[in-house]
């Protein structure tokens, strides 16, 4: 059958090979002094195992045209571009796992992203020997590897969303409960240590509810102690990029933390400089041990959540407060001194959970 002119081409090529078809299209033409003839121009779309899977991705080609100088890209090349891209508008902790993820897939990074079909990343996510979450991890990784070869026209098709991880959630049996909230019993005892610094962490992080990676990329110039609130500027999502309010209760915290700093940044280690993600992890880790429990930082984050439920704070602020999607584009969003202090009125309802909560404040104030 006779292709329509212009449409490329699906020609056998010579000798013995894997894929011996090589898919074509013209893409222009010259003339060739020296031969006195028109050459014509074209770029090679992929090469295929048969003719009909040849003229099948000569079809996705000529349906959805993209950039087939991409087809020399490597799966290690398209992940640089993309970082280049994403990591300046992410949290450390968040480029640290993205990089994990991606040394997960080594047998990926020297093959051609082009070339990639749906097996290559089942493949890959079906061999590997880790536990679901960091399962869950890489699947994010192609999704959003794919979404950006997408937008640039550097692919055809998104195979990173047909790839399947569900039978590895329903393998895996997680060791810990890294993500159960704190129960208020703990929390209460937790104030009858406030003096000690990485208890002070603990509840600045309770009693505000912002994830690790955010709260280690604050700065001070992203504080407000006159108003009582911080701004998170790299977080997981645009909703994560919001003011913050400060609790009352650990307002004194805050103050000591900010005054305190020698890096420039509001979270810090005892003697003034930046903590890194891993480092303040196995703090945390290490300071539930023995008690017996198994926590990371995250735990934190969902405590902060079931501590405004319990108080009946509303779900639209809760949303606001710890950045969950639904508080609409954050980032477009201009909060005015009335909702800031709207935002600090609801986080301090968190006091009356607390026994003798004026105690520990007036106590707390002895930090400043």
């Amino acid at each position: 059958m006779k292709l329509p002119n212009g449409y490329g081409s699906v020609s056998k090529l010579s000798g013995k090979r894997r894929y011996p078809y090589v898919v074509r299209k013209t893409v222009g033409y010259h003339y060739d002094e020296e031969k006195d003839k028109i050459i014509l121009d074209y770029v090679i779309i992929g090469y295929a195992k048969s003719k009909a899977e040849g003229l099948n991705m000569l079809a996705e080609y000529n349906n959805n045209p993209y950039d087939a100088e991409a087809n020399k890209l490597t799966f290690s090349d398209i992940y640089k571009r993309w970082s280049e891209e994403k990591f300046p508008l992410v949290s450390e902790a968040s480029i640290k796992s993205y990089e994990a993820s991606y040394k997960d897939m080594s047998a990926l990074h020297n093959k051609k992203f082009a070339d990639l079909k749906l097996k290559d990343l089942q493949d890959v996510i079906d061999s590997s020997d880790k536990n679901y979450p960091m399962i869950k991890k890489m699947k994010i990784l192609l999704n959003q590897m794919y979404k950006y070869a997408m937008k640039y026209d550097l692919v055809g098709k998104d195979y990173a969303k047909y790839v399947e991880i569900a039978k590895h959630k329903k393998e895996w049996q997680p060791k810990y409960d890294e993500e159960k909230h704190l129960e208020m019993e703990l929390v209460n005892k937790l104030w009858s240590f406030k003096d000690d610094f990485m208890t002070q962490t603990i509840l600045m992080l309770i009693y505000s509810g912002p994830r690790i990676g955010e709260m280690l990329e604050v700065r001070l110039e992203d504080v407000n102690l006159e108003e009582r609130w911080f701004y998170i500027r790299k977080a997981k999502t645009n909703n994560g990029i919001r003011p913050v309010p400060i609790a009352d209760a650990v307002y004194p915290f805050f103050k000591k933390f900010y005054e305190s700093s020698k890096c420039g940044y509001l979270f810090h280690r005892e003697d003034g400089s930046k903590w890194n993600y891993d480092n303040y992890r196995d703090r945390f880790v290490a300071y539930f041990k023995p008690l017996g429990l198994y926590r990371t930082p995250h735990c934190t984050r969902h405590t902060c959540i079931s501590m405004l439920t319990a108080a009946y704070v509303d779900e639209r602020f809760i949303k606001k407060i710890v950045g969950h999607s639904g508080n609409g584009n954050v980032t477009e969003e201009v909060y005015t001194h009335l909702e800031i202090k709207e935002l600090r009125n609801e986080i301090n309802k968190l006091e009356a959970l607390l026994p003798a909560t004026s105690n520990m404040k007036k106590d707390a104030t002895q930090c400043e």
